[in-house]
């Protein structure tokens, strides 16, 4: 059963439904073919397999078996992880009052709604250091088409059309250059500095009245704080720039230090990652867009509104906004994805939420020290909230590569680290532990690296056809990419 990879249709088919005695069906049926034609009527039954409900029932449990998340073991994913998500969160957004709740109600009967997103607006307000927020993004790319859409926005407004060039590290995350793009931008990068932070030095070579702003993550894509943040952000903004932060790694800073405090004029956050949030599986996602007073004529409508008005409701949707970017997305966003993003920082509060940052960084740090002896570390800059080791050691001497030791930590049980990313750092593996993560499981994992670098020196054709225990081990991972099979 471990292994099985059958369809549900390659299943005996029992017939045992075949004879269920269904009530009548108390829907009246259009006549189809009277409005849409006879051509659009079936002419043979569905191929639904004939299955029990037994059947069906161990199926799909067996295929659900084969899915790792966090629920499982470390996902130790760098960047963009998954942590944790409180199941009293999904509790809370399955309250009636929420849950059976329709965007297109009167705004007189969904006051609770609003009030919980205009309470949010002012809690990620004071926790990020910013004016206003919009929720509408569904996720972290998005936000960040949105942030750059208020900066291109803004310079229209004021005339600056020349203004055509978005500023971007080389570590950036591959959605900050895709994102100013598709703004119609032109990517101009900068590079990093030995310690793997923003050369200043290339940075000020690159500033003209040409830029409209840099996309910055802090800490980086390295996991390191770029400690000249509010040197980069003055050079930018004396050159008639704004600053986007990328908020991906802001559980990281939570409590410690706020991008609005950095020099930022927009923020994006992955509410997955930072308020524990669920991530994956299509969605529903959520990227919410922080930004200065300058920005707020350009906020994606509508926006939720508090009136003062006895005679009106106390919350309201404003969509009379003239320098709107307009919509990106319908209504206010993922809503259920909110209410637990509110449920999580009411829960922590201000001091839960500086101990989550905090022990992001102690995980990190705490793991990278037990493998350090056995994995080459490009950078010795303190780490933050993640970190990067790579198989330089074991390429140079025994032929192993990222992909060889990502791949044998399968066989111990785990999820494999983001590997050859950032771009810049050769046989890269990002590891992320989250806040969350136990020392039990730190240990774990600690001690499968440990295990995977004496394994290499002693028997690299181990990690070489490596995971052994699984149904599909060493696919061509380019021709999968380049021709998926994506049914049967």
């Amino acid at each position: 059963m471990k292994h099985q990879t059958n369809l549900i249709f390659d299943l005996p088919q029992t017939g045992e439904n075949k004879n269920r005695i269904l009530q009548k069906c108390d829907v009246i049926k259009p006549n189809f073919p009277e409005f849409y034609g006879e051509d659009l009527l079936r002419q043979e039954d569905l191929d639904i397999p004939n299955l029990s409900e037994i059947q069906v029932l161990r199926h799909y449990t067996n295929l659900s078996a084969k899915n790792y998340g966090v629920e499982n073991g470390p996902y130790p994913l760098g960047s963009c992880t998954m942590k944790y998500n409180p199941k009293v969160n999904e509790n809370m957004a399955n309250l009636p009052g929420f849950k059976n709740t329709h965007p297109l109600q009167p705004v007189e009967t969904v006051q609770g709604n609003l009030t919980l997103l205009y309470n949010l607006e002012q809690q990620l307000n004071a926790i990020l250091g910013m004016d206003h927020f919009t929720f509408q993004p569904s996720a972290g790319a998005h936000g960040e088409l949105t942030g750059i859409m208020m900066i291109k926005a803004f310079h229209e407004a004021n005339g600056n059309l020349e203004r055509t060039v978005m500023l971007i590290p080389d570590s950036a995350h591959g959605t900050n250059p895709a994102s100013a793009a598709m703004a119609e931008f032109e990517i101009r990068e900068i590079k990093s500095n030995a310690s793997g932070l923003v050369d200043v030095e290339d940075l000020k070579q690159k500033i003209d009245d040409k830029v409209a702003g840099i996309m910055l993550t802090n800490p980086n894509t390295l996991g390191l704080f770029e400690k000249d943040v509010k040197e980069i952000t003055g050079l930018v903004h004396a050159a008639g720039g704004l600053c986007y932060y990328d908020g991906a790694n802001a559980n990281a800073i939570l409590m410690q230090t706020r991008p609005g405090d950095m020099g930022f004029d927009v923020v994006h956050l992955n509410v997955h990652k930072t308020f524990g949030t669920p991530h994956g599986g299509g969605g529903p996602g959520a990227g919410p867009v922080g930004i200065k007073k300058i920005l707020e004529p350009f906020l994606p409508k509508p926006v939720v509104k508090k009136i003062d008005n006895a005679n009106q409701p106390k919350y309201v949707l404003d969509y009379d906004r003239p320098q709107s970017i307009g919509k990106v997305r319908a209504f206010t966003g993922s809503f259920s994805v909110y209410i637990k993003t509110y449920a999580y920082i009411l829960a922590y509060g201000k001091q839960g939420l500086a101990e989550v940052s905090e022990a992001a960084v102690a995980n990190a740090r705490y793991l990278l020290e037990r493998v350090r002896d056995s994995y080459h570390v490009p950078y010795q800059e303190p780490a933050m909230h993640e970190f990067i080791i790579t198989a330089a050691w074991q390429k140079e001497k025994y032929g192993v590569i990222t992909t060889d030791i990502a791949k044998r930590l399968i066989d111990y049980g785990y999820h494999p680290p983001t590997v050859y990313f950032p771009l810049i750092v050769q046989e890269a593996m990002m590891v992320e532990p989250t806040d969350t993560e136990t020392l039990e499981g730190l240990e774990g994992l600690a001690d499968a690296f440990n295990s995977i670098a004496e394994e290499a020196a002693e028997n690299p054709d181990l990690l070489k056809n490596a995971p052994h225990d699984m149904p599909i081990t060493r696919p061509d991972e380019t021709k999968a990419a380049r021709n998926p099979i994506l049914k049967a």
